[in-house]
């Protein structure tokens, strides 16, 4: 239950902290950037899978705009992947997805009679296409060479992976990125290739492994206008956009007469204890989060401090959208925030993306008497 008396010293404090919360609350990150590699914007959840993800490194830049299709899907090219929204979500429930397109460069099978087959010697390019058309036919486990530590077998797929491409799957997150192997390696024009669920590597002797741009291999193959578009008033990409401003210096005044009011949160008992020096002004179970979404050990300050606020984003490949979130107070860059919820009630469980949920009430109290530069311990 939240404690029901308020010492004199914060009333007489509390104007200040409010001065110094509403400096900050008027930031937020740009929902929409603008790239001038290629000439094109990325937008909210897009933009989401994007940063979070390794941002052109991992998928290179936007070649097209959105494209909303006949079944309400939106997809977006980009070098080296397809973006795609699903509102009805995928058999997992995820909303954003990478597209597998992949199967897309399959090629078509041309068949020649036998007559002609016999009458002319098959030329290098016919003969380069059906090697490449038999890499995508299915191998047996068989076909694994035993004396080998560098080849794996992808029985979803009834394929290989081998040697330098293995060392780049297994480097780049494997199945959840580039997906399952679609052929078995290939050669063409002295250049070697392999085709996965979302995207196709290659090598040439003396160089690196590269992703091919089977984004922009696909849009040209569809069509798509790839021009670069006029900007207008769109932000130009860059993360410094997404970094919260420092907070102002805290005043020894907000502390008042009593001491420091600060924020205790034990992760191994979720359970949060607010301070004003070493009184206890509140008790309260949160939930912090759960594994894959850990809220970071450590000492921080409150940074920005926003009354209500729409939550919506991608992470760890989860697609969340809780609007008007209460009492909302970030104490890191990169998301992290104490605030209500709403939700659930199931305090004293993980069950957040990283962040501190707080019962309503509590929160309520906290912003309350809670300031930019407000400390925040977070311990096992």
């Amino acid at each position: 239950m939240l404690l029901a008396v308020f010492s004199l010293v914060l009333t007489s404090v509390l104007p200040m902290m409010q001065h110094s919360a509403a400096a900050q609350s008027d930031w937020a990150p740009p929902p929409t950037v603008y790239l001038p590699e290629s000439g094109h914007s990325l937008d909210r959840l897009f933009l989401d899978l994007w940063r979070n993800s390794g941002g052109a490194s991992t998928f290179g830049y936007p070649i097209t705009p959105e494209i909303e299709q006949d079944n309400g899907h939106i997809i977006q090219y980009l070098q080296y992947a397809r973006f795609e929204y699903w509102p009805e979500g995928d058999a997992n429930g995820n909303t954003v997805l990478l597209g597998k397109i992949g199967e897309e460069l399959r090629p078509f099978t041309v068949l020649r009679s036998a007559s002609a087959s016999t009458q002319h010697a098959p030329s290098a390019a016919l003969i380069e296409s059906s090697r490449q058309m038999k890499a995508w036919l299915p191998v047996s486990e068989k076909t694994i060479d035993t004396t080998r530590d560098d080849q794996v077998y992808i029985e979803e797929t009834q394929h290989t992976i081998s040697g330098g491409f293995l060392t780049f799957w297994y480097n780049t997150g494997d199945v959840a990125y580039l997906g399952n192997p679609l052929t078995e390696e290939y050669v063409i024009d002295g250049t070697t290739y392999q085709v996965f669920e979302r995207g196709q590597l290659s090598w040439s002797k003396g160089g690196d492994i590269q992703l091919v741009p089977v984004g922009k291999v696909l849009a040209q193959k569809y069509g798509l206008d790839t021009e670069p578009m006029a900007q207008g008033n769109i932000p130009t990409y860059s993360e410094d956009l997404f970094i919260a401003p420092e907070p102002e210096p805290v005043q020894v005044a907000r502390a008042g007469a009593d001491g420091e009011i600060w924020v205790d949160v034990n992760l191994s008992t979720q359970y949060m204890t607010v301070y004003q020096g070493s009184s206890v002004l509140l008790e309260t179970y949160v939930s912090t989060g759960r594994a894959g979404f850990d809220t970071p050990p450590g000492t921080f300050y409150v940074n920005t401090m926003l009354p209500e606020q729409d939550m919506e984003g991608v992470l760890g490949g989860e697609y969340y959208n809780v609007p008007a979130v209460p009492d909302v107070m970030y104490f890191t860059n990169v998301g992290h925030a104490i605030h209500g919820t709403y939700w659930h009630n199931n305090f004293g469980a993980v069950m957040s993306h990283g962040c501190v949920n707080m019962p309503m009430g509590a929160a309520d109290y906290l912003y309350s008497i809670a300031y930019v530069g407000m400390r925040v311990e977070i311990h096992w």
